[in-house]
């Protein structure tokens, strides 16, 4: 499985600690899972819903994967579907859209 781009849910505050380290290196599920979670287009909403249900004020970046190689692994996570995991820090650089969600 492959695609272009997936997304990463972040609070406000990852949001803005993001922009000013320039470097993203996970939330705390992403840390202690050793990966970086993300979601391609299809999966989206389904995420929201399951880990984002309730808050508002997140921040959706759409990270391009072309730039990860190897870092990118598909691998089952929600009802045997395959997901993206990023084993590398997010560059900012790596951003190529950017939505807010209330």
């Amino acid at each position: 499985m492959t695609a272009a781009t997936a997304f990463k849910v972040l609070t406000h505050q990852q949001w803005a600690d993001f922009e000013r380290e320039r470097v993203f290196r996970g939330a705390p599920v992403d840390i202690a899972d050793g990966y970086i979670h993300l979601s391609t287009a299809e999966q989206l909403e389904a995420t929201l819903a399951k880990h984002f249900a309730g808050q508002g004020d997140l921040m959706i970046a759409e990270i391009d994967l072309a730039q990860f190689g190897d870092a990118v692994r598909w691998e089952e996570a929600r009802e045997g579907a395959l997901f993206p995991h990023l084993y590398a820090e997010l560059p900012m650089h790596a951003v190529v859209g950017l939505r807010k969600r209330d």
